[in-house]
């Protein structure tokens, strides 16, 4: 029992000065002072700070140079930049592409020269790629198909700026005859190149196979595919077997692509290209002569025929159905002398219409509108095949014409006989590998009828 009393009496020895030092904390919160006779316990006596430390996460961020981020919310300055966003077909992984990329990168000059002449087409270009969701690196076909030229005639009859020959250009609505050709026209050729590009790619479901379709025909891809698969093989771009150009197809666009992306790695300088519209476009119901067009706009008839290059005659027809393109900066110009013009109650063309009589030859209808029998043929578009009947509508200048001698000869025509192609050995197809083996202002969607049986 006395052994019991002492633990506890030991024990409240121990506790009651914490006890006591809570009490007077207490006390002093509430405000009570402590009890007569007790000894107030001493604060404890403060244990030095401890210093702290540099968050370490604070030091990475601040050492770190900032990671550049795009802002896909607010457009670019520079035309190439945001065509560099809209990127988004697979790279193409081929030896070839390499090759064509040397090819190109030797001659600077030519690079150059096109990239310039896109100019004054690829924000339009670019802008119609965006409307429908395409990759908008197709903007850089041209490069492979014309050169951006829109003038382009190639040994197959393919013409423009996207190279559509005869029968594919009718499927797409694009009108040719001897007064003009829209297959030159940079809208109407451009909308139906984005349409037979879609048509396409919803036919195989791969990018690679429809630009190898819109070389060598959808419906020889789709052979070589289903050979493929008979024989149990890939069928991918890379592994089918197809004529040279159409193995070297794909690369040369992937190798333009890879230089407008990373210009600086190859050495190469880009101009900017402001991005903003190049061209704005004027609705006409009426004839209007291209030289008077071009001087109401106070522009060159040259930088004229670059944005209307479908026309073949000095006459724009309305039958045409096609709008002026003009320089976006020249169109307040172009209306307000065009409504000085007509205010001056002055015709919008200087030509007339001889209709050939029987038994009438071409040498005297030259002879008495003043002209050539050359320029009268060239004017009209006559050549060896041309079928001159009497009846046969003629094109000749009225006293008031403008310029007409000069800007026929400037004036594009489709040849009757197309430039000779440098070919490759006949027979030879480009095997899987890559090796060559022996074998054998308004823009209107002019929407297919139906799908083109061959490019």
């Amino acid at each position: 029992m006395r052994l019991y009393l002492y633990a506890v009496s030991l024990l409240f020895l121990l506790l009651a000065p914490a006890h006591a030092e809570q009490d007077l904390q207490l006390r002093s919160e509430l405000g009570v002072s402590a009890p007569r006779g007790f000894a107030p316990v001493p604060p404890p006596v403060p244990m030095p700070a401890v210093p702290r430390l540099p968050d370490p996460s604070q030091e990475v961020r601040d050492e770190l140079p900032p990671i550049p981020t795009i802002d896909l919310t607010t457009p670019p300055d520079d035309l190439w930049q945001r065509m560099r966003n809209g990127f988004s077909m697979p790279d193409l992984d081929s030896p070839l592409v390499a090759d064509r990329q040397a090819w190109y990168l030797n001659r600077p000059e030519l690079l150059k020269r096109i990239f310039e002449r896109s100019r004054r087409y690829l924000h339009h270009i670019v802008g119609e790629l965006e409307k429908r969701g395409m990759p908008t690196e197709l903007a850089l076909l041209p490069v492979v198909e014309s050169s951006f030229n829109p003038l382009a005639y190639s040994s197959a009859r393919a013409l423009g700026m996207w190279q559509f020959i005869p029968a594919t250009g009718k499927t797409y609505k694009l009108q040719q005859n001897a007064w003009f050709d829209q297959r030159r026209d940079i809208v109407a050729s451009t909308d139906a190149a984005l349409d037979y590009l879609q048509t396409i790619y919803e036919m195989h479901g791969d990018w690679h196979l429809a630009l190898a379709s819109y070389n060598w025909g959808e419906n020889a891809v789709a052979r070589a595919v289903a050979k493929n698969q008979a024989k149990g093989l890939p069928t991918d771009y890379r592994n089918l077997k197809m004529p040279v150009e159409t193995a070297y197809y794909v690369p040369k666009l992937q190798a333009i692509k890879n230089i407008v992306a990373q210009p600086q790695l190859f050495g190469i300088s880009l101009d900017p290209i402001p991005n903003k519209p190049y061209f704005a476009t004027v609705e006409r119901s009426e004839n209007m002569d291209i030289a008077l067009a071009a001087r109401l706009a106070e522009i060159p008839v040259e930088e004229f025929i670059a944005l209307n290059p479908a026309y073949s005659r000095p006459v724009m027809p309305s039958a045409a159905n096609s709008p002026l393109v003009l320089p976006a900066e020249k169109v307040q110009t172009f209306l307000a002398n065009l409504q000085n013009h007509e205010a001056q109650d002055k015709p919008l063309s200087a030509w007339l219409t001889h209709n050939l009589k029987k038994g009438e030859k071409l040498e005297a209808v030259a002879k008495r509108h003043g002209i050539s029998l050359v320029r009268l043929k060239q004017l009209n578009g006559i050549n060896a095949k041309t079928k001159v009947v009497p009846g046969f509508a003629l094109l000749v200048p009225g006293k008031d014409a403008i310029g007409h001698d000069a800007l026929a000869a400037r004036l594009p025509q489709t040849p009757a006989t197309p430039p000779r192609a440098v070919k490759a050995k006949k027979g030879k197809t480009m095997k899987p590998g890559g090796k060559p083996k022996k074998s054998a202002v308004t823009v209107k969607i002019r929407k297919p009828v139906a799908k083109p049986k061959k490019r």
